[in-house]
């Protein structure tokens, strides 16, 4: 018997997990090989919008046109707490 394998949502956290830095979108598409649009619709419920839905897993960051994206203090504490 094998493990399903992982989820857009879980590849996503594990790649954010690995960095210490903010990661572009585009790489991180490029990186999981999925398009952009893939990936937005999988950082909505990742992460937290003004009227505070989502998770809150990732921070969204807008750096002239350029998303930036990191694992949130939350998140990182979680996985610190895992490991």
């Amino acid at each position: 018997m094998t493990s399903p394998p992982p989820s857009l949502a879980e590849l996503v956290l594990a790649e954010l997990a690995a960095v210490d830095t903010p990661v572009s979108a585009a790489r991180l598409c490029k990186r999981l090989g999925v398009r952009m649009s893939v990936l937005l619709r999988t950082l909505a419920m990742l992460g937290a919008d003004a009227a505070g839905e989502g998770q809150g897993w990732v921070d969204v960051e807008d750096d002239e046109g350029r998303l930036l994206l990191a694992l949130s203090p939350r998140a990182r504490a979680a996985f610190a707490a895992a490991v």
